[in-house]
């Protein structure tokens, strides 16, 4: 695996493409299990599988949140090699934001709600480094987890928008045996913590109401930021021990 950290070094690199299928799969860092299936699908179905690790500041409304945000650079390269990926961007701020982000992608509706309406600028980050990333890597196929679906409704949309010729690919959400959604921010709770945790997804696909399940994650010692029912899916995100923890099921 090559580990590329300018965009002038990967267009060279690129260059030397021709016309062959290449998949991307952007992610922070912090890698684990959810992420290795994205790599497996992206490393099958494409001629050249490519992987990005980058911590993006403009995505994180809280900044206690991004200075904790569990990753480890070393680790993550070990991960990526072992899935067979190609080439790993592994850029800097000043690299991604030469404008220092003045200029940015936004979206006025869904982005609004739910984590939006949580996070305020979150998805604008979200949106715009994105949008950075398929400029600069010029994918084929892009691949993102079901877990962050309303991220992945969003990125379709701007891909529709936009008139990018990039084929977005939804991979479903990868579950420890206990129902827990595989996170990185999962690293960041205690062993008690991490026992209580799959009461979120185990109480969300209850066939009870939202204010039942929201009275049921209260007791459970979960403080719960919302669950909502849009579209025929039903999001929610809610705090354990100080960590968000979000999932969704069908309706």
């Amino acid at each position: 695996m090559k580990i590329i950290r300018t965009v002038e070094e990967w267009k060279k690199e690129r260059e030397t493409f021709k016309n062959k299928k290449i998949g991307f799969v952007p992610t922070m860092g912090g890698l684990h299990a959810g992420h290795l299936s994205l790599m497996k699908k992206c490393r099958a179905e494409n001629e050249i599988a490519v992987a990005s690790v980058y911590l993006n500041p403009t995505q994180f409304n809280d900044k206690k949140d991004l200075e904790t945000y569990p990753a480890n650079f070393d680790d993550d390269v070990k991960l990526l090699e072992s899935a067979g990926i190609d080439y790993l961007f592994a850029p800097t701020y000043t690299v991604m934001y030469p404008d220092d982000y003045k200029y940015k992608v936004i979206e006025t509706d869904f982005s609004k709600m739910l984590c939006g309406a949580k996070r305020p600028g979150h998805f604008d980050g979200v949106l715009t480094v994105v949008m950075k990333f398929f400029n600069i890597i010029r994918p084929t196929n892009a691949y993102f987890g079901e877990k962050d679906f309303q991220q992945y409704q969003l990125l379709k949309g701007m891909v529709e928008a936009f008139f990018l010729d990039i084929n977005l690919i939804p991979c479903p959400i990868v579950r420890e045996e206990n129902g827990l959604a595989i996170s990185s921010r999962n690293r960041k709770l205690s062993a008690e913590g991490l026992a209580k945790a799959p009461k979120l997804h185990e109480i969300l696909a209850m066939k009870k109401s939202i204010a039942e399940k929201e009275a049921l994650l209260t007791e459970a010692g979960f403080k719960v930021d919302y669950i909502t029912e849009y579209k025929g899916r039903l999001y929610a995100a809610a705090f354990l021990e100080d960590v968000r923890l979000i999932d969704n099921v069908n309706a």
